[in-house]
């Protein structure tokens, strides 16, 4: 990743002005001493090569979209298939937090030993092998143990392309696209898995689609991030003066705005996985839906994400992180009230797509707050934290809503995504107030 960089003489009030910024120095500069040099926020075109890495991020999330997107279809065949219980079948959505969780704890050593570089070899592989393994249909134990590296390569991917893109001028664009991309994923790949069972194929030959995006998804980022190497990233993310000792990890562990915004997408992604994971299983049981229309419903939930991203990200930029997603909030509790308690099937279609829509901007907005409140050192570290919680929300909430599911009914999924919904409302709101002045370079 390549900054442009210059030094800056400044007045005395210049500097006074410059040391109230966020991410700015601690100890203001002395009268007529020369400002040490400023970093400017890289944009989407600039420099040039840029237009090509964020192409290849999308990419990268659309990859992961697609997998998590399909849960809802494949489970069902997989329980089908090797004749598993419910809560048998939910270890599915568990193993990926192994990985998840370990991305927490890799992801920042790797940006200093490797650089991006090392994420965009590393991520790509963790996508690339096991889609591989799973498309020749392996007992289910080895679906198991492959997922949790898919969830490796979700956490590192997931931290390292939102801290980058969160930094970015206009990033709350820039972040809704990136997202909208892991929607359309996600939208695209129960329709392609639908249309490959309903013409007599066998489920697991989808992973082969999973298999050639990854392909394009490790040629684009090697080529693309090579260059980026940990001298690199430790140039372009210096620590602050007066940050702690210790290793970044650590000091963003310690810090407060981290944990927030890590509950909060740990909520968020178990309302989202719980959803596209079960709505085929409820659509059927509840609704009275049969199979093939049943299976098309996560599409139009995953469509409705992918939408809110693109459009309300602009929002976003027009209100304010702040002021948006709590209308969101509201709205979505709102819409999971019509979800639950009106049983038709076309009304619980409608309202499931609108709730993906308004639900769909909260985790790119509070990507991009996080990056506005966390010092630029701590943004690989910290928003890597988070996205680990969120893939840990993403494994072991659904698996939570399955346990219930099994002794009380698929019905359960309702109060239980109701209730997350109320912890996403409350845990946004304890977040401090964003700082007045983002300095855009």
């Amino acid at each position: 990743m390549s900054t442009t960089s210059m030094t800056i003489e400044l007045s005395p009030r210049e500097q006074q002005e410059l040391h109230t910024l966020p991410n700015a120095p601690e100890q203001p500069f002395s009268p007529g001493e020369a400002a040490p040099i400023a970093r400017a926020k890289q944009k989407w075109n600039d420099p040039s090569i840029n237009k090509w890495r964020i192409l290849v991020t999308f990419t990268s999330f659309a990859i992961m979209g697609a997998s998590d997107g399909v849960y809802g279809l494949i489970i069902f065949q997989i329980r089908e298939d090797f004749n598993l219980s419910t809560t048998v079948v939910s270890l599915i959505f568990m193993t990926p937090f192994a990985g998840y969780t370990l991305a927490t704890i890799a992801v920042n050593k790797i940006h200093m030993t490797f650089g991006q570089r090392g994420i965009a070899i590393i991520g790509p592989l963790c996508h690339l092998i096991p889609f591989l393994i799973m498309a020749v249909h392996p007992p289910f134990p080895v679906y198991l143990v492959v997922y949790a590296f898919v969830g490796l390569g979700n956490g590192l991917t997931d931290a390292a392309w939102n801290a980058w893109i969160g930094d970015m001028v206009n990033a709350n664009a820039l972040m809704g696209f990136l997202h909208a991309f892991y929607g359309l994923g996600a939208t695209v790949s129960p329709t392609i898995a639908t249309g490959m069972i309903k013409r007599g194929l066998n489920w697991w030959l989808f992973y082969y689609t999973l298999v050639g995006g990854s392909t394009i998804e490790i040629v684009g980022s090697v080529s693309l991030f090579w260059k980026e190497n940990a001298e690199q990233f430790r140039i372009n993310n210096p620590k602050t003066p007066g940050s702690a000792s210790g290793t970044r990890t650590a000091e963003a562990v310690k810090n407060r705005v981290v944990w927030i915004i890590a509950l909060f997408l740990f909520a968020y992604m178990g309302v989202e996985v719980s959803i596209g994971g079960w709505i085929v299983e409820f659509m059927m049981q509840e609704r009275q839906g049969g199979a093939f229309e049943s299976g098309l419903i996560p599409t139009g939930f995953w469509a409705g994400i992918t939408v809110g991203r693109i459009v309300l990200g602009f929002v976003n930029e027009l209100l304010g992180e702040r002021v948006a997603i709590t209308i969101y909030l509201v709205i979505s509790i709102g819409l999971e009230l019509v979800f639950w308690l009106v049983p038709k099937f076309l009304v619980s279609a409608i309202a499931v797509s609108l709730l993906g829509c308004f639900t769909g901007p909260l985790f790119p907005g509070a990507m991009v707050v996080a990056a506005k409140l966390l010092p630029k050192h701590l943004h690989t570290a910290g928003i890597g934290f988070g996205s680990a919680f969120a893939g840990g929300g993403g494994a072991i909430l659904p698996f939570v809503a399955g346990a219930i599911a099994q002794p009380h009914g698929v019905q359960s999924l309702q109060p239980f995504v109701l209730a997350l919904l109320v912890v996403i409302t409350i845990t946004w709101l304890l977040l401090p107030r964003t700082p007045k002045h983002d300095h855009e370079g």
